[in-house]
């Protein structure tokens, strides 16, 4: 049996509003009807107190100038004594000594009907010296016919003009909301037939709406560049694979063709070279994958300084000499050390494919940040290429970069590890006009444990 939260979700967003307004409509019409049931009964007593009131201020002085009073028609005018005795010659009043009391103090009061039959009545009173010194009580009553009655019919109409109220509301809720959802409606439509290319046209509001469809057109847009993005990514990746298998056939088919130990040798180790070569550009698409994917392992310290002469180390043999330039012991920087090694590798080695008699690498730290500087002395990057020399796949000079290996991922690789991290990686001219690559991670500072910058 399913929750009332996962009911209420699977409901329509038409039929939530509908049901909201028109329970928070009926809840207040029914509470005003009731609390104006409520006040009916005093409302109607109050008007009758003021009619005697008013009948009450005109006879007090016709009993004080010694006559009796009459009153208009439906209300009774009687003359006491200060006992309830009555001195207009008129039969008893029957009202209660209790009664008699309130009415001298000048209040208002209600007897209940002796049958079933007889009605309320609403006295008021007032004591007059008469001209012979005497005390009278005047009073003014009025029978409140059908009072009870009025009050349940009220009442009774109060509740259904609330629930006629609420059931208005709730219409009139179900059509704003079907109209105001209409455009969002004619909107989804459109997204499914939407050809490829084209985009929502925007309403000439600026409402919610057009943002809306600002939104969706943004989200397609980058849908689109994500797609011609892999489609582009999927067929160099094609291109480049298709390269290296080849060449391990062919050498495989001419060491089949030709069983000479010395060619198989040739053979054996040409197709290592590819497999290599192969493998790299495998290991490269596969980080390029994880990176894609957001798998980024947890940051640690990693001092750049060690990790540079390692990375120098590791050059092979006849690579043109390199210098290690730090003006600091240690700079700690926020990222992994696999990252870290990979960056190096990749800025190390191909400045070694291009420099013509040195390179020098330099560590900088700053308040923020750790820097790590790669110059080399070769041909340099022109400015048209500097922007898209970290995309991948992309090679300056496609001819040289596959004489030297390159198949045009390090630098992307490069590029990933360090901005998933925060950081920046940028290219330049050096001071010998070679190339200049910089790349900046975020600091970590030793001095208060665990405290990053």
């Amino acid at each position: 049996m399913s929750s009332p939260r996962r009911w209420w979700r699977r409901r329509s967003l038409r039929f939530r509003i509908t049901l909201i307004t028109t329970t928070i409509t009926l809840a207040f019409l029914f509470g005003l009807a009731v609390l104006a049931g409520r006040a009916l009964g005093p409302l109607l007593v109050g008007s009758v107190d003021e009619e005697l009131a008013s009948v009450l201020g005109s006879a007090a002085p016709v009993v004080a100038a010694g006559e009796l009073p009459e009153g208009p028609r439906g209300i009774e005018v009687r003359v006491l004594d200060t006992a309830g005795g009555p001195v207009d010659g008129e039969a008893r009043t029957g009202l209660p000594t209790e009664a008699i009391g309130d009415l001298k103090a000048g209040l208002a009061v209600t007897t209940e009907p002796g049958g079933s039959d007889a009605p309320t009545w609403r006295w008021q009173g007032s004591v007059v010296t008469a001209p012979d010194g005497s005390q009278r009580l005047v009073v003014v009553g009025a029978p409140m016919v059908g009072f009870a009655e009025a009050v349940a019919d009220g009442s009774s109409w109060l509740l259904l003009a609330a629930l006629l109220g609420a059931l208005v509301a709730t219409l009139a809720t179900a059509i704003g909301v079907r109209a105001a959802l209409a455009p969002v409606s004619r909107m989804r439509r459109s997204l499914r037939t939407l050809p490829a290319g084209r985009r929502l046209p925007l309403p000439e509001a600026t409402d919610e709406l057009r943002a809306l469809a600002g939104a969706f057109n943004a989200l397609l847009a980058r849908q689109e560049e994500a797609t011609q993005r892999l489609r582009r990514f999927t067929g160099d990746a094609a291109h480049e694979l298709r390269s290296p298998v080849a060449s391990i056939r062919v050498q495989s088919e001419v060491a089949v063709a030709n069983p000479d130990a010395t060619l198989a040798q040739e053979t054996l180790e040409d197709v290592l070279a590819e497999s290599e070569r192969l493998t790299a550009l495998l290991d490269g698409l596969l980080a390029l994958a994880r990176s894609d994917a957001g798998e980024l392992p947890p940051a640690e310290p990693v001092e750049l300084v060690t990790e540079v002469r390692e990375a120098v180390a590791r050059l092979p043999s006849g690579s043109p000499p390199v210098r290690v330039s730090a003006v600091v012991a240690a700079a700690w920087a926020l990222a992994t050390k696999a990252e870290v090694e990979l960056v190096l590798n990749n800025l190390l080695r191909n400045a070694c494919r291009y420099a013509e008699t040195q390179i020098v690498v330099s560590v900088l730290a700053a308040r923020s940040t750790v820097r790590v500087v790669v110059d080399d002395d070769g041909p340099g990057i022109e400015p048209e290429h500097r922007e898209r020399v970290f995309d991948r796949f992309y090679r300056i000079s496609d001819d040289r970069a596959r004489s030297s290996g390159g198949a045009g991922l390090g630098l992307a690789l490069v590029a990933e590890a360090v901005r998933r991290r925060g950081g920046q990686v940028l290219v330049g001219e050096s001071p010998e006009a070679g190339a200049r690559f910089q790349v900046s991670w975020r600091r970590y500072r030793e001095q208060g444990a665990g405290r990053l910058s």
